[in-house]
């Protein structure tokens, strides 16, 4: 996996570090040895960060001709339209099958390249007008932390870019490689790509301690037990109105819709790790049955339980 990162005078450290950090750690754990990750510039040599630190050694273009994956992890500020080299790049390694991400602000060089025409994007919330206003064959998407096409990802401001590559180490090596890069970095292993990027208050996961943050403790140590609303909401001893309403402002989902996202965690790790069957495995994510477990995991992730197993499988005898 050849992973080309651009960069550019004054693009801020915590940008260009996250896709080297994912990334990184993939080959670190030992979860995949052939993972290479270099940096380029549409110029090569060096450039100097927004905190004043130089960077050298960086690549030219040459190196997006055979990458699997090209990354802008941010973009210039003010926001200025995309120069005619970077764009013909963008758009040379998307016709030969590379897949684009556009992360936070580099959501607008691909935008610029027409490989956002007629599709959802996304993009810091604070930019999300402008994209619109420029690119209006965009439909910018105002609720989401990224979105994946398959050949071309966008995602929401700063750390949201931890999600988005986490969300393609999970696509490539599968949700239990995921997991430790995560845990490993220690970051939630898994916020979904629906989940709202700015609320009011924009709070992560609340910590164990909290009351809410005991009470998704509580519940994901019973995935394979009926967990209703009014369950959680008496688990932390608020009314179901009152804990909804704090639950969606904290986390940015419904309750129902987390429990799901969680059982379907576990079904992904299980499909990739075990043996058991599909009745067994449904069971123990708290499916009620086989056929709703696959039903709810082909609607989320397009594909049924049994070929994703099969694919993971393959996968990690390859690897």
């Amino acid at each position: 996996m050849r992973i080309a990162v651009f960069t550019f005078d004054e693009i801020t450290m915590f940008h260009l570090s996250v896709p080297l950090m994912v990334f990184g750690e993939v080959t670190r754990l030992g979860l995949a040895t052939d993972w290479e990750t270099r940096l380029w510039s549409s110029d090569g040599g060096s450039i100097r960060t927004a905190e004043g630190y130089p960077i050298g050694d960086i690549a030219g273009p040459e190196i997006v001709d055979d990458a699997d994956i090209v990354i802008v992890p941010s973009w210039s500020l003010p926001i200025a339209p995309t120069g005619p080299e970077l764009r013909e790049q963008l758009a040379a390694a998307h016709g030969r099958g590379a897949t684009i991400a556009g992360l936070c602000l580099g959501a607008f060089p691909l935008a610029d390249a027409g490989l956002l025409d007629g599709r959802a994007a996304v993009t810091h919330w604070t930019a999300m007008s402008l994209l619109a206003e420029r690119r209006p064959g965009v439909r910018v998407d105002t609720s989401v932390l990224y979105i994946d096409h398959g050949d071309v990802l966008t995602s929401a401001g700063t750390a949201a870019a931890l999600d988005a590559c986490l969300h393609l180490v999970r696509t490539h090596l599968g949700a239990a490689a995921a997991t430790r890069v995560a845990r490993s970095l220690v970051v939630a292993p898994h916020r979904e790509g629906g989940q709202a990027q700015y609320i009011e208050r924009p709070l992560a996961r609340p910590a164990t301690g909290s009351a809410l943050g005991e009470v998704l403790d509580w519940a994901l140590a019973r995935l394979d037990q009926p967990l209703s609303v009014d369950m959680l909401a008496e688990q932390a001893r608020m009314s179901r109105r009152s804990f909804v309403r704090h639950f969606q402002q904290t986390t940015g989902t419904t309750p129902a819709r987390w429990i799901l996202e969680r059982r379907l965690d576990e079904a992904r790790a299980l499909l990739e790790t075990t043996d058991w069957g599909i009745e067994s495995l449904a069971a123990a994510c708290g499916f009620g049955s086989a056929v709703t477990f696959r039903q709810n995991f082909t609607a989320a992730f397009g594909t049924t339980p049994t070929a994703y197993r099969r694919r993971f499988t393959a996968d990690s005898a390859a690897r």
